[in-house]
């Protein structure tokens, strides 16, 4: 029996650091493939002039730019809230704030930005606040399912060693919800990644540029390669979430 549980725990890591290796190896090399398209493909004036790797950089930088800023403030503003819905006293509003949440999120993207944009201006900050509502659901739900799944019994017991309410939730809850949170946590990076193209609506830059040009001037390189280099950048995102959350595990559940 022994030597099936070391087979196992043996297993599991190996599995998961062959995920971890594979998935950056391929973004890699489609990556090297695209560049090397660039260099050598048949490309109009047009196109070359809109895939210059100049443009390319500052578009990429703009999305990461939105990105970033819209995970932030969702995890900032979530994971607190999560946190705080789950304790007693705010328990029975918590229903109220998860409607709001999924309200946010069943809202066709495109429409929720563009309102936005009408309300604070076509800018960068008008389609972070769109990206924070979109993505706010999987961060919020996530954190108070993975509190409210941790064995009651185990509360009961640290309660009774004379630990309080707080060092229960910190030494205890939060620990053990890691899991459930951090998969939360990558949904929402991927939704965001995705989400951000449609910033190019209302002015705010980003990879979904690429997109938008290639249709409207009929340039399916253009198209395509905006296309492909937001998908790379979800999966780089994504990869980045699998480490973060290999190593915040704590160890007796990797």
């Amino acid at each position: 029996m022994s030597d099936v549980l070391r087979a196992e725990t043996t297993t599991k890591p190996t599995a998961a650091w062959k995920g971890m290796v594979i998935q950056p190896a391929v973004v890699l090399l489609i990556l090297a493939a695209y560049i090397v398209w660039l260099a050598v493909a048949d490309l109009s004036a047009s196109e070359r002039a809109t895939l210059n790797p100049g443009d390319l950089l500052n578009y990429t930088g703009e999305h990461l730019a939105l990105t970033f800023v819209s995970s932030a403030i969702v995890l900032v503003g979530a994971i607190p809230l999560g946190v705080l819905l789950t304790r007693r006293p705010f328990v029975r509003i918590s229903g109220v704030i998860l409607a709001l949440a999924n309200f946010g999120q069943a809202a066709p993207a495109i429409g929720l930005v563009v309102l936005l944009a009408f309300w604070l201006g076509f800018n960068f900050w008008a389609a972070v606040i769109a990206l924070v509502v979109y993505a706010a659901l999987p961060v919020l739900r996530n954190t108070m399912v993975g509190i409210q799944g941790v064995d009651e019994r185990l509360v009961e017991s640290a309660k009774g060693m004379g630990m309080s309410s707080m060092s229960v939730l910190m030494r205890v809850e939060l620990p053990l919800a890691v899991p459930v949170m951090l998969s939360g946590i990558r949904t929402a990076l991927v939704l965001v990644v995705g989400s951000a193209t449609l910033a190019t609506f209302i002015g705010a830059g980003g990879l979904g540029l690429l997109i938008t040009t290639g249709v409207n001037l009929f340039l399916p390189s253009v198209l395509i390669s905006g296309a492909l280099l937001v998908a790379l950048l979800a999966l780089l995102i994504d990869w980045l979430g699998r480490i973060v959350e290999y190593y915040a595990r704590p160890k007796g559940l990797r």
